[in-house]
């Protein structure tokens, strides 16, 4: 594509050389650098693209888009300023591969916790009725049955444009994505068409990242404040910021909730390990997903679903039918019916409700028995709270590592242990090994309990010191179980 073209509606603030020169590839990263590409310099907190634009050069770059002008300038290169280049490279983006966004919809998901299970549920939901689909999420990038791995919860703006130009071309009408608080600040959304955002909830996480939580807030809020007239905001006001997320929207303004007036409105009449029974805006339904988290999952869906143009009757159907994403309340259960539950829950907000959602079904004298880390190189403000919300609702607790990334795992685990208030001392332990600290919860535990592995849920692997080892909870539970 001719550069002129790439450049159409970007604000420009200087142009040094010729516009009219073929570009093959857009990169931010020079090491991906071929004959004939824009190279984006994007400045960072740790690297700044800009010590890269000679590199770039020499490795056959034609054209640099950049904030900063480098003192020297190539005769035969283009350089392009911009005060933005992240958010330029977004527009770029989009016009590389001729607006993907605007031929298919998208619909984006935002909150703190559930955004997963929203976009993995509309996705299934979508296919059941119909439809070819799209998915970019925490789990995978999914094109129908193809399954492309994922490694941020959103990718970057050309990785986002060439999905979704892949799908068009494979007949996608939808595509459901998932969009984190890292994505808006740092413009791996700018230049996309959603038709649809949908807002979960937001609790304490990523304060590593954004510093305070209204900054926090901010970003969850900048999603909305970006989509247009013709589309929908759909927003939880059970949460006491849903409200927030519509103050400067253009997008038509929609609710759901199961305590508030909403324009969805749903009901939790039962609910039990092996499912959840509602009534939805009068319709009374069996869902095989399981508690109060995942009954605003539902009612969320069934409301894009319908702000969508489906069928409310036909929607419910389908979704009583649909299993959990993977790693979301995932049951494994033993021969002597000790029961497993491997879920994702890696902030205080989401562990307090999977553990409140256990405390509510078990029955008897089942004993909650809880295996639970926190990250590395994560908001490390939030390691004493989850440990405090395990030992208050679990007859025990085993403190185990998580992903440690590059940090000591014991000091992860100490400041963990700070949380524990001392009247839980006796019923906690810590053992830095995940697997054996798995096994030791099997082993402690009586017919019918309940183990809870908390934070990992689908991961496949467990990242130690920049090196990802294979590691499956739910594996590690059917070896227990003796499976």
């Amino acid at each position: 594509m001719i550069l002129s073209e790439i450049l159409y509606k970007i604000s420009l603030q200087a142009v040094s050389g010729k516009t009219d020169i073929e570009i093959n590839k857009i990169v931010f990263d020079s090491r991906q650098v071929e004959r004939d590409s824009l190279f984006v310099a994007i400045g960072g907190t740790q690297v700044d693209g800009h010590q890269f634009i000679s590199k770039a050069i020499e490795l056959g770059a034609s054209a640099i888009l950049c904030e900063h002008l480098p003192e020297a300038l190539n005769e035969e290169i283009t350089y392009v300023q911009v005060e933005n280049s992240a958010r330029a490279m977004g527009f770029a983006a989009a016009n590389f591969y001729q607006h993907p966004s605007k031929k298919l919809k998208l619909v984006g998901v935002t909150g703190t916790n559930g955004k997963t299970s929203i976009a993995t549920l509309l996705f299934r939901l979508f296919r059941r009725l119909g439809y070819r689909c799209g998915l970019l999420s925490t789990v995978q990038n999914q094109i129908d049955d193809d399954i492309i791995p994922s490694t941020h919860t959103t990718p970057d703006s050309v990785k986002i444009n060439e999905l979704l130009a892949d799908m068009y071309q494979k007949g996608v009408s939808y595509c459901f994505m998932e969009v984190s608080s890292h994505s808006v600040v740092q413009e791996r959304i700018a230049g996309l068409h959603f038709v649809g955002g949908i807002f979960t909830n937001i609790t304490h996480d990523h304060l590593d990242f954004h510093g305070t939580f209204d900054n926090y807030l901010k970003a969850k809020k900048g999603f909305f404040d970006q989509l247009p007239a013709s589309a929908f905001a759909l927003v939880n006001t059970d949460d006491k910021n849903g409200k927030i997320m519509l103050q400067n929207t253009a997008a038509r303004k929609e609710t759901y909730s199961l305590k508030n007036i909403g324009t969805f409105k749903g009901k939790v009449l039962a609910c039990s390990l092996f499912g959840l029974q509602m009534e939805i805006n009068n319709q009374e339904v069996w869902f095989k997903l399981i508690g109060s988290f995942n009954a605003y999952n539902l009612l969320g869906v069934y409301g894009a679903a319908v702000l969508l143009g489906e069928d409310s009757a036909e929607v419910l159907m389908q979704l009583s039918d649909i299993q959990p994403p993977a790693g979301r309340f995932e049951q494994v259960v033993a021969k002597n019916n000790i029961v497993g539950i491997v879920d994702y829950a890696h902030t205080p907000d989401a562990l307090k409700n999977v553990l409140e959602t256990i405390v509510d079904l078990r029955e008897g004298n089942q004993q909650i028995i809880t295996v639970v880390g926190c990250g590395g190189n994560r908001d490390a403000t939030k390691r004493p709270i989850m440990a405090e919300i395990a030992c208050k609702l679990s007859d025990k607790v085993i403190l185990t590592s998580d992903n440690p990334r590059n940090e000591d795992p014991m000091d992860i685990l100490e400041q963990m242990q700070k949380g524990v208030p001392p009247l839980h001392f006796k019923k906690t332990q810590t053992i830095e090994d995940r697997h054996e600290a798995i096994l030791a919860a099997v082993k402690m535990a009586k017919p019918e309990d309940i183990i809870l592995v908390a934070g990992k849920g689908h991961e496949t692997y467990q990242e130690i010191k920049g090196i990802k080892h294979h590691f499956d909870d739910k594996e590690v539970l059917k070896e227990a179980f003796g499976e």
